[in-house]
Parts: C-alpha cells; sequence; structure tokens
C-alpha cells in the first residue's frame, strides 16, 4: 500500500469515528453560514449600514423620549402625592365639621352657666386647633363676606362691622368650614 492510501484511510477511520452529534455540528454550522450568506444576499440586495449622523440623530431620539417619558411620570407622582394630600385634608374637615356641634352645644352650656363644661370644650378645641382649627368669632372685626353670615343688620356709620357673633364660624387650615352667624354694623 502507498502512503497516500495509508493516507486517505486514516483519515476516512477518523471520520467514522467521529459521533453523530459532532458530524451534524460541522453540518449546522456551515448550513448557517450558506443560509446567512442567501439572507445578505436576496437578490443582490444588501441593506446599506446606517451612517453615523443617523445612528446618532436615533440615539437623541431615544433620548428625548426617554426624558419626556420620565419628566411625565415625575409630573404624575407628583399630582398623585397632591391628590392624595387633598383627600387626607377633605377627610380631616369632614370629621371636624361633624365635631362642631359639639362645640356649639359646649358653647351653649357654658353660655347658660355650666361650669363645669369648659374644661371639655378647652380640650377638644385645643386638640383641634393643634391640627389647623381656627375660630372666627371676633367683634369688632371687618364684615368679610366669605367667613361671615350676616343675619341681622344694623344701621351705622362707615363700613361694616361685626357688631355681635351669634355662632361661632370656624376655619380648617385656611378653609372655612362654617361661616360665623353674625350682625352686622354699618
Amino acid at each position: 500500500m502507498s502512503e497516500e492510501a495509508a493516507a486517505q484511510r486514516a483519515e476516512e477511520e477518523i471520520a467514522d469515528e467521529q459521533s453523530p452529534d459532532e458530524q451534524s455540528a460541522d453540518e449546522q454550522s456551515a448550513d448557517e453560514q450558506s443560509a446567512d450568506e442567501q439572507l445578505q444576499d436576496v437578490d443582490g440586495l444588501q441593506e446599506p449600514a446606517p451612517s453615523m449622523e443617523e445612528l446618532v440623530a436615533q440615539r437623541d431620539g431615544y433620548l428625548n423620549d426617554l426624558q419626556r417619558v420620565t419628566a411625565e411620570f415625575a409630573n404624575f407622582r407628583r399630582k398623585s402625592v397632591e391628590r392624595q394630600q387633598e383627600t387626607v385634608a377633605m377627610a380631616a374637615a369632614e370629621i371636624v365639621e361633624k365635631v362642631l356641634p359639639v362645640l356649639d352645644a359646649c358653647d351653649a352650656a357654658v353660655a347658660q352657666g355650666a361650669e363645669d363644661v369648659i374644661p371639655i370644650r378647652d380640650a377638644l378645641f385645643g386638640a383641634l386647633e393643634k391640627e389647623g382649627l381656627a375660630k372666627l368669632d371676633d367683634p369688632g372685626a371687618p364684615f368679610d363676606p366669605t367667613c361671615h353670615e350676616a343675619v341681622v343688620h344694623e344701621p351705622g356709620e362707615g363700613e361694616a362691622v361685626i357688631a355681635e357673633v351669634l355662632r361661632a364660624g370656624y376655619e380648617w387650615n385656611s378653609r372655612v368650614l362654617r361661616p360665623a352667624m353674625v350682625k352686622v354694623r354699618g
């Protein structure tokens, strides 16, 4: 046997010894390369690589979109927090409005001479005052239709002033819960 025949026979034996998985992997990689070449060369049309200017423009577009969405989300979050705070404030105001008749009853009891009610009234009003309740009962102050409800009017000179407070009004964190019922002079 010649040397060439021996070399050919050795190659055939090596090829026969390869496992079917190794053979298929070699065949698959060859098939993938030819498929890639076919995809790139479909009808001789090859898509040109985008230029650097196009890539920069595309990147800037994506950056602008990201910044816009980020700003929109920040606004959404801020508005959500504001809405939540408004809801909490409104709920607290509703609860305080429900307590106002108790304060009125305490004031009426004190006006009738029930001295034992004064500490209860003061404690209740003090606790609510710390949270933002203010009493609108200042005789002699100028009449303000947003804070006062005039039920009696006396003639007088000058601008309208509060002559007497018939029922105290209350303000919760700068929002009028109930206007004061007053007698106006002027």
